[in-house]
């Protein structure tokens, strides 16, 4: 089957775009058809500095390589490198109702949390559904808030469909049922725009001075805690195996343990987890040039698959004459 995933370049990458979508990736490359984009387009709705996106599509590029994305396996490229998913932008934008996009959970979520109402974040979910049916995909895997937006691209494509024909795929989404929401350090959604994740790549004291401010309960140090609720848990959880998740509960309700304790058990376990990555994204970041390679590579088999699909759009919706 074919996999298809995005990940904007608007800030360092997080555990939680790890669990929501960057890891799926990567294991479906084993067995499947992956393209995987930088959004570098979408990350516009956010971010105004020119210079500091230019740096952060590298840098994503060079994370994405170092988690594990294998150019010859998977299809790998940045978003604005394919020029045809803003023309099939235009085009599908005729056949959204302006209902569909305020029904939008995505677009009222940010907006309430003080980011700027303004077009490109409203038509997010357009955009978003052009670099779906661009490349025909089978399985789109996402995080639970992105759910919506996968069942948005559905809705467009079935309305172009019914008025020209079978021309797009309408495509599933796939989510991992333990990890779809990873907890950021507030206990909400692990998000950028929220200002509470928790990084991959870094030094290992800034990161563990992150893990610190995680909010936890005040339970006092010999009393048993609770670990279903617990922030700090519930990200431990995502690397390790049944057996040690009962280890860590077992902790939990003993007693004798303060938060603080279990803090500096998960810095331990994502900074030993994250180390063979770490080594080889030293690698990348010393050889910019390849990565450039490798996405211009990449580019290039996306509009392989592109080219026919918006040559048939452009002829059945009279653009191309």
């Amino acid at each position: 089957m074919r996999v298809l995933t995005g990940i904007q370049p608007s800030g360092d990458l997080h555990i939680g775009n790890y669990f929501g979508s960057i890891k799926q990736m990567v294991d479906a490359q084993k067995e499947n058809d992956t393209f995987a984009f930088i959004a570098n387009y979408h990350a516009q709705t956010s971010l105004k500095d020119g210079k500091r996106l230019a740096e952060l599509t590298m840098q994503s590029a060079t994370d994405f390589l170092a988690l594990g994305i294998e150019p010859q396996k998977s299809t790998f490229w940045v978003q604005s490198d394919m020029k045809e998913v803003l023309e099939l932008y235009w085009v599908l934008s005729s056949f959204t109702p302006m209902g569909l996009l305020e029904r939008a959970h995505s677009y009222k979520d940010k907006t309430a949390k003080g980011i700027a109402a303004n077009h490109s974040l409203f038509s997010y979910p357009v955009l978003m559904a052009a670099d779906i049916l661009l490349y025909a995909p089978d399985i789109v895997p996402v995080g639970k808030d992105q759910i919506q937006h996968v069942e948005i691209a559905r809705d467009i494509a079935i309305k172009f469909n019914n008025q020209y024909g079978d021309i797009f795929k309408l495509p599933e989404y796939k989510i991992e049922a333990n990890v779809a929401t990873v907890p950021g350090t507030d206990g909400q959604k692990m998000s950028k725009s929220y200002g509470n994740t928790v990084n991959i790549f870094g030094e290992e004291k800034k990161q563990l001075k992150t893990i610190k401010k995680i909010v936890t309960e005040q339970v006092a140090l010999e009393d048993p805690k609770e670990y279903e609720s617990c922030n700090v848990y519930n990200m431990a959880k995502l690397f390790l195996n049944e057996d040690e998740c009962k280890e860590l509960q077992e902790r939990y309700k003993k007693g004798g343990e303060g938060h603080g304790h279990f803090k500096l058990y998960l810095h331990d376990v994502i900074w030993e987890y994250f180390r063979p990555y770490r080594e080889k994204r030293e690698y990348y970041a010393a050889h910019q040039d390849e990565v450039r390679e490798i996405l211009k590579y990449g580019a290039a088999k996306a509009q392989e698959t592109a080219l026919p699909m918006i040559e048939k759009i452009r002829s059945v919706t009279g653009i191309r004459y």
